[in-house]
This record gives structure tokens, sequence and C-alpha cells, in this order.
């Protein structure tokens, strides 16, 4: 047998050894378990920096529903949610969730294929469990792969475990199918056998139609290192007596590709047809946007100014909390507006006041309110933004003439911020994941909300929601062990199809220069409701923000209505907030006590970019053993923020998407509707650096 194995990877190697190869990075296409590779295997190849692609590949008896995300340039992470054969009874179908990384180790040269390193189902039940090394070289229209495959990536059992000569250690490899979400003691390259894997994928010239060329076709052949078809007899508690073996390791496809979408055809494990499709966005594109024409002349005479300010910016959408015009300056300040951005808000205001400024005015200091406290002192020179309109400066020139101050640091920036009546309606959906009857149960609602500002950062908010559609409501009853604050999410949405998930009155303050503070009373989620409160530090000129919060609530009734139960807890944490010197990174960390009483820690990484999309994850360990936590073993998950602005529509809302593994009770935090992080961040400098195109759109 090993005999056979060094014959096939020398057939595979000299691939790789033309006389003379010029390397050319082209796209990758993606594989059947998600990430970017040949057919079931990976590849050395890589999505560019960024991209975010989400699909499905289906075949008779295992169907995977896959997120992929090229978190760097160097990282492809992967979320993985299967629909397979249950492999203990060997009928029927059960549900498993994993997740993937790939690192690229070098880049391809004009000698050198590119390498990689991976680890697929490093975070799951351990059924898919399995790490690579792999080298991939482009040759013309051939790109070739050659790798060696570990775990279930190593069934194949072609040869013996290389890394036992260096330990000992690496010869047994546990094989516990844990309770999913667990990052086992180490397995990582371990076992006694290893195979190898490779292929060859091929891009198509043109194929002509009746119906016109079609470009992007790759036809791929691909040798695999996983023998198995699917885990009959019990992989990987067994290894030996297994019922699910593949009839043949020689998988074969034709794949399509455009701009931003895949499908793909292929024959695999020798008995199944496999379909594979997905789609991909960039989130650094930022959609264009027609440039604002240029503002108007000044006025020859501006008669009562201050009154025809608060005017033009109550027709502009603002709400205006005061004006002042003294000689050369002008100093207004106003609240609500459709801008997410403050450079956004600024050029909006300017545009609004220009024609009603007298001539002699060349300052704008612009006091930015956000939920009844000022976030942002922004101080713009007239001229400079007239130039920029005109097309005889830029926006990058009116950000490095402007200057950003303290919020909440004199008189002005303290003053009451009115009274105001705002509203909305939205859909939501809620989803989970972790019930094996369902890949996704899910539930669809149309909630409408309102706030009332009162005055000196005072208000009262609220709203109503109807559920619509969905399926969540007849997911099974919670078996935790753990007080039930967050599992129940099936009775809450059974009881409470007509809800009112929020209501509750709010104070916001600034205690100080850039120092806030906010105390809220009522029904503040669907789940509880009591007393909040936080203070946070967030320095305007400054890279990081602290925090501290605490809360003391009762458990809310499941009809979301006026009753509670007779859970309470008191909860709180001590939040740092980070921006990272790298690759528009962010880190939140916390620590402090969670809904079911429990003490530990989250720790959030995320990635801003250019279009204002935001794309993480966050994981949460307690003092909660994984086995009480049950399936899953800890919280973790990953979040995208979508700005609806990217749609056209002038709005401040983010639709935030959070996926999670599993809902469980460790780890749960209170979910306040205004968080001072996000009422204050796009106050910063790092935000008006990475908007100040809004200056002018």
């Amino acid at each position: 047998m090993q005999g056979d194995a060094v014959t096939r990877a020398a057939l595979l190697l000299t691939l790789f050894l033309p006389a003379i190869a010029v390397a050319e990075e082209v796209p990758g296409t993606g594989s059947g378990y998600g990430g970017v590779g040949l057919i079931e295997m990976r590849n050395a190849r890589f999505r560019p920096d960024g991209v975010v692609e989400a699909g499905s590949s289906l075949r008779h008896q295992r169907r995977f529903h896959f997120i992929n995300w090229q978190a760097l340039p160097w990282l492809e992470t992967t979320f993985r949610v299967a629909e397979r054969l249950d492999g203990t009874s060997g009928a029927g179908m059960t549900t498993d969730r994993s997740f993937d990384v790939k690192l690229r180790l070098v880049a391809e040269s004009d000698w050198a294929p590119a390498l990689a390193i991976g680890l697929q189902d490093f975070i799951g039940t351990g059924l898919y469990s399995g790490e690579y090394v792999v080298a991939s070289k482009r040759l013309g229209n051939w790109d070739a792969t050659l790798g060696i495959g570990w775990g279930r990536l190593g069934t194949g059992d072609d040869f013996g475990n290389p890394l036992i000569g260096l330990s000992p250690r690496f010869e047994d490899r546990p094989r516990d199918v844990g309770q999913g979400g667990s990052i086992n003691t180490f397995p990582f390259f371990r076992g006694e056998q290893a195979a190898v894997f490779g292929g060859v994928e091929y891009s198509l010239p043109e194929v002509w139609t009746p119906w016109g060329g079609i470009e992007g076709l790759r036809a791929k052949v691909e040798y695999s290192g996983d023998a198995l078809r699917d885990e009959r007899g019990g992989w990987p508690g067994r290894t030996t007596g297994l019922r699910g073996e593949a009839r043949s390791r020689l998988n074969f496809g034709l794949h399509w590709s455009n701009g931003w979408l895949d499908a793909g055809l292929d024959w695999v494990h020798g008995t199944d047809l496999l379909f594979r499709f997905s789609a991909r966005f960039d989130p650094d594109r930022v959609p264009e946007r027609e440039r604002l024409p240029a503002l108007a002349a000044r006025p020859a005479a501006a008669p009562a100014p201050e009154d025809a300010v608060r005017q033009a910016l109550r027709q502009a959408g603002f709400r205006p909390v005061a004006v002042e015009i003294a000689g050369a300056e002008a100093r207004i300040a106003v609240a609500g507006g459709r801008q997410r951005r403050l450079a956004g808000a600024a050029g909006r205001v300017l545009r609004a006041v220009q024609p009603h400024l007298p001539r002699e005015v060349e300052t704008l200091r612009l006091s930015w309110r956000q939920s009844g406290v000022e976030v942002a002192r922004l101080t713009v020179p007239r001229r400079a933004m007239e130039a920029a309109s005109r097309g005889d400066g830029s926006a990058e020139e009116v950000f490095f003439a402007s200057t950003l101050g303290p919020a909440g640091a004199d008189r002005f920036g303290l003053m009451g911020g009115g009274t105001g009546l705002s509203w909305g309606a939205e859909p939501r959906l809620s989803l989970l994941l972790g019930d094996p009857s369902r890949t996704v149960r899910w539930q669809v609602a149309a909630a409408v909300g309102g706030r009332a500002e009162l005055g000196q950062g005072f208000g009262i908010a609220g709203s109503v929601s109807r559920a619509l559609a969905g399926n969540l409501a007849d997911a099974p009853p919670s078996d935790s062990v753990l007080p039930r604050v967050r599992s129940e999410v099936a009775r809450y949405a059974r009881e409470g199809e007509l809800a009112i998930p929020a209501l509750y009155a709010e104070g916001i303050r600034a205690l100080g220069p850039d120092l806030f503070g906010r105390v809220t009373a009522g029904y503040l989620e669907p789940m509880f409701a009591g007393v909040s409160a936080e203070v946070l530090w967030r320095p305007h000129d400054r890279p990081w923000a602290l925090g501290i919060d605490v809360a003391r609530v009762a458990q809310r009734d499941y009809d979301q209505q006026f009753g509670v139960r007779d859970y309470q807890v008191t909860t709180g944490h001590v939040s740092a907030y980070a921006d990272l010197p790298w690759f528009n990174l962010y880190g939140v960390a916390r620590a402090g006590r969670y809904l079911a009483g429990d003490w530990g820690g989250t720790v959030e990484i995320g990635r801003r970019f250019a279009s204002g999309i935001e794309i993480g994850g966050f994981a949460t360990l307690t003092d909660v053993p994984f086995s009480q936590f049950g399936e899953g073993s800890f919280d973790r998950g990953i979040f995208i923020r979508i700005p609806l602005d990217l749609f056209g529509i002038e709005t401040r809302t983010v639709a935030p998407v959070v996926v999670r593994s599993v809902t469980r009770d460790g780890g749960a935090r209170l979910s306040v509707d205004n968080p001072l992080w996000e009422v204050t961040r796009e106050g910063r400098s790092r935000a008006l650096q990475d908007g100040f195109g809004d200056f002018l759109r």
C-alpha cells in the first residue's frame, strides 16, 4: 500500500516540475466543504481579501450549508452546518456544526508553489475533524495541487504519520465525539495514519453554445485523502469495521464561476452526484453614489439668520438643538438626521444652512447629538467645504482642515437636546441553530417602535412586534441545567406572537469631556426587565475606550407583556474597546457576571470595511463546565452588521445578523437598545477618518 502511495504522490508531484513555469494568480473556486479548493479537498488558493461567500453543497444523505469569510489576506474561515446521515443508527438525518480555518504560509512565485496549512472542523463534534498541508502551482491554464492530510483527511491511510518520528505523542489521536464546539486536547496532526491527496483544475477556454459563449468553466479531477462517504460504523470513535467507506477516492467535477456566483456539479465517492452553488460579495466595495451639487453662493444679506438656519435644518431632516451666530463663527447643535457618519452629517448641515449664514461666517462648529447626548464636536472651515463642493478641493482636504474636539466639554455641549419624536417600522429575523430535527429554526416578525425625547438627555422608547411566519415556536423545549435565560427561545416565540420587545425610560448624559453615562429602566429586552446603568470613557482622539455596566434584572414572562418571573440576577461587565493597527480590525474584551450567574469573559474581534459593513466573531468562556453548558460547550458565533444606506436610502439604521452555532444559557449577556459604545463610536477621530468621503455625498 505504501509503495502505491509513493507512486501516486510522484505522479502528482511531476505536475509541479515543468522546465519553465510562470506563476499566475487566478480566482479560486469553491470545494464541497465550503472553502476554496478542489472538490472535497482544499487547495492553497484563497478568495480576495474580505470576500464573504454563502452557499450549499448537496448530495444524497449529506447537505452542507456554509459561510466563508476571507478574514485577512492570508486567513480563510468557514462556518458550516451539516445535515447528514445518522452514522450511529445508519438511518435518518441529524445535524452538525463545524468551523474551519486555512492559513497561507507561502505565496506563489514564478518557481515555487503556494503553500497553506488548514484545520477542518477544529471546533465541532470532530466527525469531520482533519488537518492538512497543501501546495498549489499555476501552470498556464492548469492549477495543480498536492497535499498530506491527517484525521478525517487521512483515512485513506496511504502511509504512517510522518510526524511520529518527531514525537511519539503524534501517534495517539483523541477520538471522542464531544458536545460540539469544544477544542479537543490538541488532536491536530495526530494519529497513526496519514494520506496523500491532490488533483488538477483546468480553466477551459470560452465554450460556444447556441445561447452564446460561456466563460469561467473549470474542470477538476481530485484524488481524495478522505476514504469515507459517511460515518456508519462509528467513525471517529472506531477506525475499523466501518460501513461508510467510499467506493472510490477519485472525484470529478465541472464548475463555473463569475464575479459573484459559483456553481458546480461533481461525481464523488464513485457513487454520488454533488451539486454546489454559492454567492459572494466584497464588503470593501463602496457603491457609487452621486456627488452632491456645489454649495450655494453666500447670501448678500442674511436677515434673522438664526431663525432661517433652524428652519433649513428642519427641512433637511435634522432637529435643531441650538444655533448661535457671532462674528465669523456659527455654532450649531443638531439631533436626528439620516446620516450614519459624522462627515455626512456635517456636509448636509453646512449644505442646508449655507444660503442663510452671513457672508462673514468662516467657521462652523457642529455639535452632533445621538440619543440626547453630544457625541462629537467638529469644527469645519466654510471655505474648504465650498471649494471641495465646486471641485476645487476634495473631501480629504476638508478632513485635514477640520478639527475634532472632545464631546460634552463646555456649556454648548451640555445644553439640553430639546424634545422630539421619532418612530419607524422594520422586519426582524430570529434564527436558532442546534435543533437535531431541523437545520435552522426561524421566525420573521414585523416591529413598530418609537422614541420620545423629553430633553436634558431623557427619553421614553418602546416597540411592539407581531410574528408573521416561521418554525421557531416548534423547537423542542430546553434541556438546560442552568437557569434558562436564553434557551427557552422557542417558548418565548410561541407565547409571544404579539409582544412588547421593549418599553423603557432612559437617560443619557455627558458626565465630563468624552465621559458618558446611561441609566435605563423598564422592559429592557424581550426576555428581561429591570434597571441597567453604564459609564463609558471614550477619548475622541484615542484608539480605545473603557466602560463598566451593571444591571439588576428579572426574567420576563414568556408572552413578553408586562409580567415577570421569579428568576432575578445582578449582571455586569467591565469592557475595553480598541482599534487594532492592522487591516481596520477592532477588538472588544469583557469580563464580569452573565445572566445565568456565571462569571467569565468575552472576546470579540471584528473588521470594518470601507462600505461600513462589519464582520467578525466572538467567544465567551465562563466558569460553567463544558459538560454543564450542554451542546456547543461554550458560547460563540459570528456577526455581520450591514448599513442599510448601502441600498440607496438615507438612514442610520444598521442591520445586525448574528449566527450562533447553538443557543444556550452560559455566557449570555443582557441586550439593551442603546449601549454607550454604539451610541458614541461614530464621534471618534478614527470613525471620521474612515468616513471623510461623506463630506461630499
